[in-house]
C-alpha cells in the first residue's frame, strides 16, 4: 500500500458520504498527512444496521492526524450543501479538494423500479453532485492544489450496462458526465476526473447487494483511497481523466495487489460498467437467438444437462432444506433444453420439474441453459452472473441468496 508523505498537510477536503465505507477511507487517508476533512453526510445518528455517524468518523480522522468538521449534509438539499460549504470555509479558510461520493443504488430494471427509487438516484447521484460542484468551485478556483474527484465509471455505451439498471446507470453516468463538462468548462483552474474500481469494493452496499460471504470477492476500501491520494497529488493539468484504481496504482509502481484483498488468491468480482468479461459482452444479440429459437419446429427437449441437474437437485432436497428455506423458485431459461422449471422448496420434502409451479414463485431467475448448469455446479458465481447481466432476478433478493447458499451444498455431487 502507498505510504503517506504529508502533501495534503493544511489541505482542505470536502467528502460528501464520508461518514462510512468509501468516503471515510479516502477521509483518513488524507488525515493521516494532517488534512481538515469536512465530512458531508447524512448520517448523525447510528443507524441499527449500518456503522458508523458524521461524529463517530471525525474521531477517527482527528486520531490519524487530520482536522474534522462533521456537517449534516443530504446532497439533495441544496441549502444544506451551502451551509457546509460556508462552515468550511469559515472555519479552514478555503476548500482544496472535492470528492463526490455520495450515491444511491438500485439495481431494478424499468418496469421495477419505483418513480421514488428513480428520483432518489437521479437527485443524490447526478443532481447531488452537480450542486456540490457548484457550491465548491469558487472556492477550489482560488486553491493552488484544486481537485473535484467524482467516484463515478467511465462512460461505457455497451447497452449490457443498460439493460439490466437503466436508471441507476443513467444516474451514475450522470456524475460521469460532470466530469467532461467541468474538466473542460474550468481546464487551467481546477482539475476534474473520476475514480472507479477494477473489481468490487467491500462496503456495507455491497453486503447489501451481494449478501453474506461476498466479502471475499472483493478488495477493501483501502485501494480506492489509495487511488484517490494518487491523484490529489497530481497538478491541475491533469484533469479529464476516467481512472481505474488498480491502473493507477500499477503508474506509482504497486506490484502486491493482495494487500488490498479481504481474501488474498481468492477470484474477485469485477465491478460494474467494465467490459471485463468479453464472453458476455460479444454474445449475439437476443433477437437473433430468438429467430433460431423459433425456426425450431419441434418442441424443447426436457432432457440433457438440465434435466440432469434438476434430478440431482430433487436427490438432495429434504424436510430440513425445506424447512430451512420456505421459497418457491422459478427458472425461465433460454437456448437448448431451456423452457420454464420449478424448484419448490416449500411443499413437504421438496419438489422440482418441467413448467410453472402449481403455487406462486418467490423468486423467478431468468439466464441461459449453460450458466444455469454452471451455476448449480460451483463454475459461475451467482452474484457474478447478475452483476455482469448475464442473470436476471425478479422477487425476494433474500430468498435468492438463500438459494445461493443451498447451490453452494450442491456443488460436490453437481
Amino acid at each position: 500500500m502507498l505510504p503517506n508523505t504529508g502533501k495534503l498537510a493544511g489541505c482542505t477536503v470536502f467528502i460528501t458520504g464520508a461518514s462510512r465505507g468509501i468516503g471515510k477511507a479516502i477521509a483518513l487517508k488524507a488525515a493521516k498527512d494532517g488534512a481538515n476533512i469536512v465530512i458531508a453526510a447524512k448520517t448523525a445518528q447510528a443507524h441499527p444496521k449500518l456503522a458508523g455517524t458524521i461524529y463517530s468518523a471525525a474521531e477517527e480522522i482527528k486520531a490519524a492526524g487530520g482536522k474534522a468538521l462533521p456537517c449534516v449534509v443530504d446532497v439533495r438539499d441544496e441549502q444544506q450543501i451551502s451551509s457546509a460549504v460556508e462552515k468550511a470555509v469559515e472555519k479552514f479558510g478555503g476548500i482544496d479538494i472535492l470528492v463526490n461520493n455520495a450515491s444511491a443504488i438500485s439495481l431494478t430494471n424499468t418496469l421495477e423500479t419505483p418513480t421514488k427509487k428513480v428520483d432518489l438516484m437521479m437527485n443524490v447521484n447526478t443532481r447531488g453532485t452537480y450542486l456540490t460542484s457548484k457550491a465548491c468551485i469558487p472556492y477550489l478556483k482560488k486553491s493552488k492544489i484544486a481537485h473535484i474527484l467524482n467516484l463515478s465509471p467511465p462512460l461505457n455505451l455497451n447497452p449490457l450496462w443498460f439493460k439490466q439498471h437503466c436508471a441507476y446507470t443513467i444516474a451514475k453516468y450522470g456524475m460521469s458526465l460532470c466530469v467532461l463538462g467541468m474538466a473542460e468548462e474550468f481546464k487551467g483552474e481546477i482539475a476534474v476526473n473520476a475514480l472507479w474500481p477494477k473489481t468490487a469494493i467491500h462496503t456495507a452496499a455491497m453486503d447489501m447487494l451481494g449478501g453474506s460471504g461476498i466479502e471475499s470477492q472483493c478488495r477493501k476500501v483501502d485501494i480506492i483511497a489509495d487511488a484517490a491520494y494518487c491523484i490529489f497529488k497530481k497538478p491541475k493539468s491533469f484533469t479529464g481523466n476516467f481512472i481505474i484504481d488498480e491502473n493507477i496504482l500499477k503508474e506509482e509502481g504497486i506490484k502486491n495487489f493482495d494487500v488490498y484483498a479481504i481474501t488474498p488468491g481468492h477470484p474477485l468480482l469485477p465491478d460494474f460498467f467494465l467490459d471485463e468479461q468479453p464472453v458476455i459482452v460479444t454474445k449475439k444479440p437476443e433477437t437473433h437467438e430468438l429467430k433460431e429459437e423459433e425456426a425450431q419446429p419441434s418442441p424443447k427437449p426436457r432432457s440433457g444437462a438440465v434435466e440432469g441437474t434438476f434430478r440431482i437437485v430433487k436427490d438432495s432436497l429434504s424436510d430440513d432444506v425445506v424447512k430451512a428455506t420456505q421459497a418457491i423458485y422459478q427458472f425461465e431459461l433460454s437456448g437448448e433444453d431451456g423452457g420454464t422449471w420449478f424448484l419448490d422448496l416449500k411443499s413437504k420434502g421438496g419438489n422440482v420439474g418441467y413448467g410453472e409451479p402449481s403455487d406462486r414463485a418467490d423468486v423467478v431467475m431468468s439466464m441461459s441453459t449453460d450458466d444455469f448448469v454452471k451455476m448449480f455446479s460451483g463454475k459461475l458465481k451467482p452474484t457474478i452472473a447478475f452483476i455482469s447481466g448475464r442473470l436476471k432476478i425478479k422477487g425476494n433478493m433474500a430468498l435468492a441468496i438463500k438459494l445461493e447458499k443451498l447451490m453452494n451444498q450442491m456443488n460436490a455431487r453437481l
